[in-house]
């Protein structure tokens, strides 16, 4: 099942461990710009929700009844 018989020679010889060898760095490169764009995406949903909840809770009807049902 396996290629490789021994490690005993040169690794140029042997070839490619992996697929997509070489392309490491590209591929930090993308996830890295990815994890990024997430974030911010993130943060605006999460800005947007907290502003429309903030906006819910400041109406004087919502504060009146709070108050009334502590009281």
């Amino acid at each position: 099942m396996a290629t490789i018989e021994s490690f005993a020679g040169a690794m140029t010889d042997i070839g490619p461990m992996y697929p997509f060898v070489g392309t490491e760095m590209l591929m930090v490169i993308v996830v890295g710009a990815f994890w990024i764009v997430w974030h911010i995406l993130q943060l605006r949903a999460e800005s947007r929700e907290f502003e429309e909840d903030l906006a819910r809770l400041r109406s004087k009807d919502t504060l009146r009844k709070a108050l009334e049902r502590e009281g």
